[in-house]
């Protein structure tokens, strides 16, 4: 390459002797700086010329707001001007010039526009130019350069303002919960763990000794604990967790935890101290200037009142069980099930019984839908009230069963904190059965129906939502859980597993007890947080003794000892007078979206995984070949189906 030609070798080498900038943008600029020379670095962006002798750019710094005019004419910008048309848009650019007001425009402003006013002695960037006398071009921006898919996140990151604002709110917040949080120590745990049932598949990264492999952390529990053990009695991070499970809109494999964990303290210490932090978040972030309130619910009441363990409270309307009220014939018209339950949840919705049939023929036949026609319990009966038909369009119930439909929610509206309201015109009633047995899991048939209906209805204009954020506790869970399927779980072989993970104490000395007679009515010191429906974090009371972490493992889920023995660092740990504990996780991918209105947590990420767990920028996971894995002791294994094709 010779001295001098043109190309990237001399716009690389030009990019080691550009002048240092000597001026950061911000949002106001002091007056003093008027008419004095400066040099700034960023991006080039849209330019328009006016004649041949004119032209104006948009120039960009470092954050989204700060955005200068460039201007540059001929008789003062001299071969500027000609450069400045020579550069790519985006290009990153070293510009020389001086600072001066723009020249007022032309026509008159809007009398309706509300003119902000910068402080005394100070400009807004907005108001100035940078007149141009050099511009240098550091690294040109190739033309026709598509930067709209996944493929080119860094640049969906440049040009998406929205979400740059959002990436700039997280750092915002993880620092100021930082801030928060100074009454604790913040530690870093391991990345490189080993493989222990806490209820996710794991990703096992291997290494070059004969069969043994890390494990990429679920998430730092036993860490924690071993810390509460070490004397750190009030420990923070924020934790790096990797799970390999089905990905939807709010998981990723990899994703974020504000993880926290309090020594000499149960759950109502933990919620506390994290109702104090999530009021500062919100006093110092959200719109809404009022500290939020936190209800509280146990876990069987907003299962039996919500179909949900992380019940949306904007949602009207509580769910009511019809089984005494239910004739016979709708009975075996709802279901095939033997003495099913009968539940109902009634929503009032804008428009006459034309459009809420529309709407409800629309909701039922779409793919969301789907899930609700084809429950293998039976579809629900849905009943629109209307006292121009008989019965008020309550036929299938009958003269008796309607009086007494009636009449229940006329009760209902008297329950505290209700939110039903009398069968009035307009309502409609959703109608559902389900299996005879206590509700265990995270959501019954009905629950979701409420809730993805409801929000369709918000979508559609026929209902609204309280926009108050609406936090609540659910506490009490069951210790244990029955699993879906037969047979022994990475957990062991007693048939259930730990509702929230092993480690989780149980809620009082009473369900100490119910651990020898009857584990499955054993309830747990183990709280959720939830907003608006969403689940923000979980964390338990954990268990402090040794003696008894071994029997909940050993005697009550059955883990084989190859299993218990893996947890050997931990009974020591416990063994040592580790004293009693408890914490929380609070997924921070997920609190971020919530704050900013998304409902995916990949628009809050800067280089999130799809829906198959793959980056499409840097293409990973990537392809492994034979000689990368017998460094590792590993092969291709060709089954015999493979093996056939």
């Amino acid at each position: 390459m010779k001295e001098g030609e043109d190309g990237f070798w001399h716009e690389y080498k030009r990019s080691f002797q550009v002048p240092k900038p000597n001026l950061k943008l911000q949002t106001e600029i002091s007056h003093e700086l008027l008419g004095k020379q400066f040099i700034i670095a960023g991006f080039l962006g849209n330019r328009r010329d006016a004649g041949s002798k004119m032209a104006f750019a948009d120039f960009y710094g470092e954050g989204i707001s700060q955005k200068l005019q460039l201007f540059a004419r001929s008789d003062i910008s001299g071969d500027a001007l000609r450069d400045l048309r020579a550069t790519s848009v985006n290009s990153a650019v070293n510009v020389t010039g001086t600072l001066a007001l723009k020249m007022e425009p032309k026509a008159p402003k809007n009398q309706g526009e509300v003119q902000l006013q910068a402080n005394e002695g100070h400009l807004f960037l907005n108001q100035l130019e940078l007149r141009l006398q050099d511009i240098k071009c550091i690294n040109t921006f190739p033309k026709d350069f598509a930067y709209h898919t996944a493929e080119d996140r860094h640049l969906q990151i440049r040009f998406d303002t929205t979400l740059k604002r959002r990436l700039e709110f997280r750092s915002k917040v993880a620092a100021f919960a930082r801030q928060s949080l100074q009454d604790f120590t913040e530690v870093e745990t391991p990345i490189l763990f080993k493989s222990t049932p806490e209820g996710a598949r794991e990703f096992l990264v291997p290494t070059r000794i004969r069969g043994y492999a890390y494990s990429l952390p679920q998430s730092p529990q036993q860490y924690k604990q071993l810390l509460m053990a070490s004397g750190i009695h009030r420990y923070m991070q924020f934790a790096k967790c990797f799970r390999d499970e089905d990905h939807r809109a709010d998981r990723q494999p990899e994703f974020t935890q504000l993880d926290l964990e309090m020594a000499w303290a149960d759950g109502e210490d933990v919620m506390n101290r994290v109702e104090e932090l999530m009021k500062a978040l919100w006093l110092e972030f959200s719109e809404h200037t009022p500290a939020p309130t936190f209800s509280r619910i146990r876990y069987s009441e907003a299962m039996a009142r919500y179909g949900s363990d992380k019940p949306d409270l904007r949602i009207p309307g509580s769910i009511h069980r019809l089984d005494h009220i239910v004739p016979n014939n709708l009975r075996s018209m709802l279901t095939d099930l033997k003495d099913p339950i009968i539940e109902a949840w009634k929503v009032r919705l804008s428009g006459d019984s034309n459009i809420l049939k529309s709407f409800i023929s629309t909701f039922m036949d779409s793919t969301e839908g789907g899930d609700f026609r084809s429950n293998p319990d039976g579809a629900p009966g849905v009943f629109i009230y209307d006292q121009t038909t008989p019965i008020g369009g309550l036929q299938a119930f009958g003269f008796e069963s309607a009086e007494k439909l009636e009449a229940l929610y006329r009760t209902a509206t008297t329950s505290p904190n209700s939110t039903d309201t009398p069968l009035g015109e307009g309502d409609v009633l959703f109608v559902q059965a389900r299996s005879n047995a206590p509700i265990s899991g995270s959501s019954t048939q009905l629950g979701k129906l409420r809730r993805a209906l409801y929000i369709a209805a918000t979508e559609a204009g026929i209902a609204q939502l309280d926009p108050q954020d609406r936090f609540l506790w659910v506490t009490d869970f069951p210790m244990f859980t029955p699993n879906d399927t037969d047979g022994p779980n990475d957990q062991g072989t007693s048939g259930f597993s730990a509702t929230h993970h092993p480690f989780t104490a149980p809620k009082s000395a009473a369900d100490v007890d119910l651990l020898l007679t009857d584990p499955l009515s054993a309830i747990a010191d183990h709280y959720d947080l939830v907003l608006n429906g969403v689940e923000l974090g979980g964390g338990s009371r954990r268990i402090h003794s040794s003696e008894m972490q071994q029997f909940i493992m050993r005697d009550i889920l059955k883990m084989n000892q190859n299993r218990l023995g893996s947890f050997a660092h931990l009974f020591k740990a416990l063994q040592a007078g580790c004293p009693p504990h408890a914490g929380l996780a609070i997924g921070f991918d997920r609190l971020i979206a919530v704050m900013t209105g998304q409902n995916s947590v990949k628009d809050v990420i800067a280089f999130p995984k799809d829906k198959l767990g793959r980056d499409l920028l840097v293409k990973s996971p990537g392809q492994v070949s034979n000689s990368e894995l017998l460094k590792y002791h590993m092969q291709f294994i060709i089954s015999e189906e493979q093996s056939q094709d």
